[in-house]
């Protein structure tokens, strides 16, 4: 399998000795130990409770059900510590409101749970790592009426009773105490589109935030914030967890003795044995979509195909199901169930087989053609490979990737993936090596080489996934593939000339209905590919630098869609295009 440069941004190396040190101290349960010797732990299915405590060095215990009467788990007084900002985010986020970066001035204390004097931090970061400055609810302007509004939609009646701590995001404060089920239930209460930015997000958890080092227990099953505060009623006795979903959406909450960061290495072992087991999504009130992103495949790319036969006889150009017998041009005959493919016509009349898949789907098939699950491990390094060289080295195609299937890039098998591959696949949901060109290869191994023998030796021998890409990849970070959409790199010269040009064009923006201004100007960002566009949540444009009179264009029109997008004319494009032509082109004197 070859693969191409790929340009990352600097992030912090994988360190193969200090990464040894920590899987030494997290194996033993020597490091970050809880200061007390048990863990509580609840979730929410089917609309019941279901809890359990977990004892150091003990096997977890049979979960307890707790649905008619919840008072023994679902009754507890648990407080929101940090929960908070996950609260406001996913009401920002799925509101379209926006949310600009926040920038450090050095001044304020909490500050250092954010970013260092002078630098700024996106709403996914200080998710992850907790930035309180970024969610307040005064800075980010969130109004009672609206949000009050948007959780009687989610809950289904007024935030009252339990849930009235969701009535006013003043309300939203560290030391306030909330039951347990009521918690579960409004984390219950959000469908996948409204939580799947911050599950991005919170996959960074366990990668390099609180819970760093500790993926390989979770993988991207665990999607949760963290929280550190105290036992409601006793100051001086430190509480520390997280709650948040599973990947396939049950909503999570667990907490003990210690800051949170103690609690997740100390325990990672045992919690994520502890965790249900996953559930279909379809079997799961709101779970998560299996897949984040869907690729469509050219199958069989260095093999022409003669023919394409079904049940019935020659397959017709179109979509196919169940099972199909592919002639070769060389001869050699292929059986398949081709569920998600479509038969089409190339040049000259020969049939090309083309597949529509999930994601992990599609990686469940590379793995079953490229290697196999046998070996758990060893299939979570190639899985993520995989992935990986999907992510560097496929095109674009609307909201699709494109790739073909060929061993000069990676095969992918056309049978349906078995039960174990599409586990693997699931249980590596979004995660990616980032840094080198990410290759591997069956038995030889190189710089940056996978070699899938060498894998499958290292899984025998003990080794977890995270070692066996560090070996591979020395120079690589596990990362989440689209988490947090894109970086900014600022454009300092656009976002001055707007900072110059937006007095003058407020003398006539101000006339135009639905007219509001940023409360922060917004961020202009470099756009390597593709065409400008403005991410209106986040105060943020992409393009390129200002070069002339149609790149100033594009920077007016990007501004109008920002400040209109509360008003349905904000969404017609030739009105702001023809609004973004005549701001550019003002006569001053004659104003």
């Amino acid at each position: 399998m070859r693969s191409g440069p790929l340009r990352a941004p600097p992030r912090r190396p994988w360190r193969p000795r200090a990464r040894a040190l920590a899987a030494a101290c997290l194996l033993a349960a020597a490091c970050a130990q809880p200061a007390a010797a048990t863990l509580d732990l609840a979730w929410l299915r089917g609309g019941e409770v279901a809890a359990l405590q977990l004892h150091q060095g003990a096997r977890p215990p049979s979960a307890s059900v707790h649905a008619s009467a919840p008072a023994a788990a679902g009754a507890r007084p648990v407080p929101l510590g940090s929960l908070w900002k996950l609260f406001v985010y996913v009401y920002a986020a799925d509101s379209g409101l926006p949310m600009p970066d926040y920038r450090c001035g050095g001044h304020v204390p909490d500050e250092v749970y954010c970013c260092e004097a002078g630098a700024s931090i996106d709403r996914d970061a200080a998710l992850a790592q907790s930035c309180g400055l970024f969610f307040s609810p005064a800075r980010l302007m969130l109004a009672r009426d609206p949000w009050r509004r948007y959780w009687t939609r989610r809950l289904g009646a007024a935030p009252a009773g339990q849930f009235a701590w969701l009535a006013d995001p003043a309300l939203l404060t560290p030391e306030r105490t909330v039951r347990l089920d009521s918690l579960l239930r409004a984390l219950a209460s959000l469908p996948p589109a409204s939580r799947a930015d911050a599950e991005a997000a919170l996959l960074r958890v366990v990668l390099d935030g609180r819970g760093a080092d500790t993926v390989r227990w979770f993988g991207s099953r665990l999607r949760v914030k963290t929280f550190s505060w105290h036992e409601p009623g006793h100051p001086r006795a430190p509480l520390g967890g997280a709650a948040g979903w599973l990947a396939d959406g049950t909503p999570v909450w667990f907490a003990g003795a210690g800051t949170s960061a103690a609690i997740l290495r100390g325990w990672a072992p045992q919690l994520a044995a502890a965790l249900p087991p996953p559930v279909a999504a379809a079997d799961a009130a709101g779970a998560a979509p299996a897949d984040a992103g869907c690729v469509v495949v050219d199958f069989f790319a260095r093999y022409p195909l003669r023919s394409v036969t079904g049940p019935a006889g020659p397959a017709r150009p179109g979509p196919l199901a169940g099972r199909h017998v592919a002639l070769f041009e060389n001869g050699q005959r292929l059986a398949f169930r081709a569920d998600g493919m479509t038969l089409a016509r190339g040049p000259g009349g020969h049939p090309l087989l083309q597949g529509r898949f999930g994601v992990n789907d599609y990686v469940a098939r590379v793995l079953e053609r490229e290697g196999g699950a046998a070996e758990p491990e060893a299939a979570k390094a190639l899985a993520i490979a995989a992935r990986s060289y999907l992510r560097q080295n496929a095109r674009p195609e609307g909201s699709c990737r494109r790739i073909a299937d060929s061993s000069a890039a990676q095969r992918v098998g056309p049978d349906l993936p078995s039960p174990a591959a599409l586990a693997v696949a699931r249980w590596t949901d979004r995660l990616v090596v980032d840094g080198p060109a990410v290759r591997y290869h069956g038995t030889t191994p190189g710089p940056n080489v996978l070699a899938w023998s060498d894998a499958l030796a290292q899984a025998r021998a003990g080794r977890p996934f995270d070692a066996i890409l560090a070996r591979a990849y020395p120079g690589a970070v596990l990362t989440v593939d689209g988490a947090g959409g894109r970086s900014c790199r600022r454009l300092h010269g656009n976002e001055d000339w707007l900072a110059a040009m937006l007095p003058r064009w407020e003398r006539l923006l101000r006339s135009q209905p639905g007219y509001e201004r940023p409360a922060q100007l917004p961020s202009v960002c470099e756009l390597a590919l593709g065409a400008p566009y403005s991410e209106q949540s986040r105060n943020r444009i992409f393009m390129r630098p200002l070069s002339g009179r149609e790149d100033r264009i594009t920077l007016a029109h990007e501004y109008v869609h920002i400040a209109l997008r509360g008003h349905p004319r904000g969404q017609d494009e030739a009105y702001v295009e023809q609004t973004a032509r005549r701001l550019v082109d003002l006569n001053l004197e004659s104003l």
